[in-house]
């Protein structure tokens, strides 16, 4: 296989575009074309080549999130806009694009070398929960706990004051208190989850148990035993080396093991100085790859890759696992209808299923609570769970 400029005779020849071979990170202008009719492409190679686009840097220009380095318009959260993406302006957000190309490329790669075995790989699903609110209303503290009485009342809540009432007296369980039903929908399904919990201080936008409550400290402790835990990285972390240190020395003390999954909460990521962090303080994966205001696959992949790092031009330890769905997309942001979320689901999963890629999902505990906005969503989780098994 030659992977250059000119072919050198009767070789599988791709012409490569200039951008692997390039340093820095500049502003490239290029135009989406179609492959076979509905496949989007871009670095278009010429008629010698044995593929017509340069694929190999049309998915580094994806995977490396190249786009997430040019100057960018920023949301309320400082994150890269999904709007900004070229995934969203050319309406293929929602497929892995860089997977159905490999499948493009593998198909050409037969023809050529009809005689040679290629490896099949297989599909996978991750299942993956923020614990942003442990409790509703346990564990909350004297302070926080008559606070929220006299919201309730004030706002003329009385359903939440009176359910507030019942669970600090013990009389009924916490509406978010759902993990005996994600450990049983695990022991059921046998699909690997993450549990990513948030310890911070409350803040503005942190806004869960303390982590000094004795009770919030063996939740985490007992569902370590169950399935992986992760570190849900706070707010302020993503340009605070210090506080993310602090807060995965906090983690490691609970589960009394070295923290190797996190994400970050409200997925603020900027790049590359958020993951350049994670590396230093030695984590191995990453959680964070994707939209919290819509579907789809934000590094065109459902693959899980290594980060490449664009300033010092080399592939990281960090494995970054990209997410396609989270359920705050689906009810808050589309205002789905639990019977249209799992349509939606299912489309993505599809997409996923057809290369043999690895779908992985993030949804909260409160999904499975049947409580407030999440009224009517309790069996979805589960539904999604039957999907993946048997779809």
């Amino acid at each position: 296989m030659n992977y250059s400029k000119m072919p050198l005779g009767n070789e599988f020849f791709i012409r490569s575009y200039d951008l692997l071979f390039e340093q820095g990170i500049n502003d490239i202008e290029f135009s989406i074309a179609k492959w076979d009719e509905n496949v989007p492409c871009f670095f278009t190679a010429g008629k010698k080549s044995s593929i017509p686009y340069d694929i190999f840097a049309a998915s580094f220009y994806l995977m490396s999130r190249y786009e997430e380095y040019l100057p960018h318009v920023q949301d309320e959260h400082e994150r890269f806009s999904v709007e900004e993406s070229i995934a969203f302006k050319n309406g293929f957000l929602k497929r892995p694009l860089v997977d159905i190309w490999a499948f493009k490329f593998l198909e050409a790669l037969k023809e050529k070398f009809p005689d040679h075995e290629f490896e099949k790989r297989e599909f996978s699903y991750i299942s993956t929960f923020d614990i942003n609110q442990a409790y509703i209303y346990r564990a909350k503290g004297l302070v926080r706990s008559i606070g929220g009485f006299m919201i309730d009342f004030f706002t003329f809540k009385l359903s939440a004051f009176i359910e507030r009432a019942l669970v600090l007296l013990k009389v009924k369980k916490d509406p978010y208190d759902t993990y005996d039903e994600i450990v049983r929908l695990k022991k059921a399904y046998q699909f690997p989850t993450v549990l990513f919990f948030l310890i911070s201080n409350v803040s503005t936008y942190d806004n869960n148990v303390s982590i000094t409550k004795d009770k919030y400290r063996l939740l985490i402790k007992s569902m370590s035993d169950y399935v992986k835990v992760g570190l849900n990285l706070s707010y302020f972390t993503m340009k605070k080396e210090d506080l993310m240190k602090k807060e995965l020395k906090k983690m490691e003390s609970i589960i009394n093991t070295p923290v190797s999954k996190s994400k970050q909460h409200l997925l603020r990521n900027h790049l590359p100085e958020t993951y350049q962090k994670l590396i230093d303080l030695e984590v191995e994966e990453d959680y964070t790859m994707g939209y919290s205001d819509y579907l789809g696959f934000r590094a065109s992949t459902c693959t899980p890759f290594y980060f490449y790092d664009l300033d010092f031009e080399i592939q990281t330890p960090l494995k970054v696992f990209p997410f396609a769905v989270n359920d705050y997309a689906l009810n808050e942001v589309l205002s789905l209808s639990p019977k249209q979320a799992l349509l939606k689901v299912k489309e993505l999963l599809q997409e996923v299923k057809a290369v043999n890629g690895t779908f992985v999902t993030l949804f909260h505990n409160e999904i499975l609570s049947d409580y407030g906005i999440w009224k009517g969503w309790k069996g979805v989780y589960g539904d999604v769970l039957d999907m993946v098994k048997h779809d």
